[in-house]
């Protein structure tokens, strides 16, 4: 009985949740603590592409000791230097993704994305399998990400593309994709934005940790001196239940990534 009242009452904080960064923190541990069970993680680094597909013809991709290292191409401003990682593996119901990331650039400009549960939107060719259209990224410009896939969004590490204060990053969530004639930056928008993080230092690893489930999107970032909680309300779109992850670098942007992990939870559709 005591079992039963426990997710009760989880069940109904989750419906009433309130937001504040201690509410966000608590949130983020009760769903960190749910019986997750790993269901992918590359074993070695080196042999990266049994594992990913890439997106972008003049991005690098290398395995080395310190983990995966992903640069996008280095013309800035140049389409075809953006670049995007994608598991091979797509995964359905809730989710959870752990890596550690250590920015390699220390430009102070241009964004990172994580995406979540890709899947193309079904009008050929962007067939709901986004690996079938893979030739069509070959120089992967944002328009056919955002207007032809069903995922989510965050942004992380991320600076305006003009900006030239290093302070001034932020981390952002968006819903694909957007209408025909839509606005991309209003119609995908998952409020809040979050600035001045004070993360994402060059040279710093950051372990990661993002949480999809029911209406929530929440991402625990923490290093040796830092923690910060960022939560997403998704009620307002259709919900998504199944799909490939993917990492964007814009043009220029570098990191190292490591312990990539991806856990479902059983019996969860």
């Amino acid at each position: 009985m005591r079992h039963f009242c426990t997710i009760c009452c989880f069940l109904i904080s989750l419906c009433s949740y309130s937001q504040t960064p201690e509410s966000n923190t608590q949130l983020f541990n009760d769903l960190n603590q749910l019986a997750w069970e790993p269901k992918w993680s590359p074993l070695d680094n080196t042999s990266w592409r049994e594992y990913w597909t890439l997106d972008g013809y003049r991005a690098e991709v290398e395995g080395t000791a310190k983990g995966m290292l992903f640069c996008a191409g280095p013309v800035a401003y140049d389409n075809g230097s953006h670049a995007v990682l994608w598991t091979k593996e797509s995964f359905d119901g809730a989710i959870k993704i752990e890596f550690d990331y250590t920015r390699i650039d220390d430009i102070s400009r241009f964004v990172n994305i994580i995406y979540i549960q890709a899947t193309g939107i079904g009008t050929p060719p962007f067939v709901e399998d986004i690996g079938e259209w893979n030739s069509l990224r070959m120089v992967p410009t944002m328009s056919p990400y955002f207007r032809h896939m069903n995922t989510y969004h965050i942004s992380f590490a991320a600076f305006g593309v003009n900006n030239e204060d290093s302070d001034k990053d932020y981390v952002r969530a968006r819903r694909y994709p957007v209408s025909p004639g839509g606005k991309f930056s209003t119609e995908t928008a998952l409020e809040p934005d979050y600035y001045n993080t004070g993360l994402f230092k060059p040279g710093v690893q950051y372990h990661m940790t993002i949480i999809k489930k029911d209406n929530h999107l929440i991402m625990q970032v923490k290093s040796n001196d830092a923690e910060k909680v960022f939560y997403w309300d998704t009620f307002q779109f259709p919900p998504i239940k199944l799909g490939k992850v993917g990492l964007r670098h814009m043009y220029t942007r570098c990191a190292i990534y490591d312990n990539f992990t991806i856990y479902r939870l059983p019996n969860d559709d």
